[in-house]
């Protein structure tokens, strides 16, 4: 499991992290900014909906973050994708999102891990020791393993579900999983659970949108989209992951646009968020009431 590590995060914010993250403290208060900075995050999926979710946990104060992808950014991930530019065609999708992520903020810990997370190696990860274990994968038999082993932790699970042949953003919806309605994606993995007589250990919260439009556009694309061994003479990353393409692993390219893969992304990180600050707030609550009782 090929990985880079950046930075060390201790316990307090840096002076440049006050600053940065001062709007923040403004709205949340000091307690739940210091909950959210020393979660332990670990996403599955930087494409479409997972880097823009990887951005948005930054920006919101998250300082301790994994993030795992196989995949390199092609040339079809430029109108949709957080890092994808052409400049950046062919980078590893992990260490490219990294890159930006330090953008935002230098003192974060971002670990970049170059793998596929499948079941043979579910193990490598720890999903144990993290907080919260973000589902941005859009292949089925990986994403239903990762939602089976996630839901086996103590850990908060949030899911995107599919966000292709999507266009209108007030449909995006939150919801959980087996609520979920009008999502194929969704509706194919229960059918997975199903026949497998098996199902996820506890409920989670998904991301998912019930609009599916038809490819209007024709895919005269006629020759395969290049390997990136065949656009790029970057030694970056893995060796044996530079052939590998996901969309081999899909049945249909379906369209998608950047507008609908941003607020997939921007929901989950914002679920995340909402639940901390939820949290810490009931227990403020519960606390100045305790005190009050004493004092009365």
């Amino acid at each position: 499991m090929a990985s880079t590590l950046s930075s060390s995060v201790s316990g307090e914010f840096t002076e440049r992290e006050q600053q940065i993250f001062h709007r923040t403290r403004l709205l949340v208060g000091d307690r739940v900014l210091h909950r959210i900075g020393t979660l332990r995050v670990i996403l599955f999926g930087v494409g479409g909906v997972g880097s823009w979710c990887a951005e948005s946990l930054v920006r919101s104060g998250v300082r301790r973050l994994t993030l795992v992808d196989s995949d390199r950014v092609s040339i079809t991930n430029v109108n949709r994708q957080m890092p994808a530019t052409v400049p950046t065609v062919g980078r590893v999708k992990v260490e490219a999102v990294r890159e930006r992520l330090l953008a935002i903020n230098p003192d974060a810990e971002i670990c970049a891990v170059q793998d596929i997370y499948c079941a043979e190696n579910a193990e490598n990860f720890a999903l144990d020791t993290y907080d919260v274990i973000i589902d941005a994968i859009d292949s089925l038999a990986e994403k239903a393993h990762l939602i089976l082993r996630a839901t086996q932790t103590s850990a908060l699970f949030v899911s995107s579900m599919g966000a292709a042949l999507k266009m209108d953003p007030t449909r995006v919806q939150i919801a959980e999983f087996w609520k979920v309605s009008g999502c194929p994606l969704a509706r194919a993995l229960r059918n997975k659970f199903k026949r497998a007589k098996t199902r996820p250990k506890r409920k989670f919260a998904c991301v998912f949108s019930d609009e599916v439009l038809p490819n209007l556009g024709a895919d005269d694309i006629t020759e395969p989209e290049p390997t990136v061994a065949e656009i790029t003479d970057r030694e970056e990353g893995r060796a044996d992951l530079l052939h590998h393409s996901w969309n081999d692993r899909k049945a249909q390219i379906n369209g998608t646009l950047s507008h609908i893969t941003a607020i997939f992304g921007f929901t989950l990180a914002g679920i995340v968020i909402d639940k901390i600050y939820r949290e810490e707030s009931a227990c403020a609550e519960k606390n100045r009431k305790q005190k009050s009782a004493t004092n009365d």
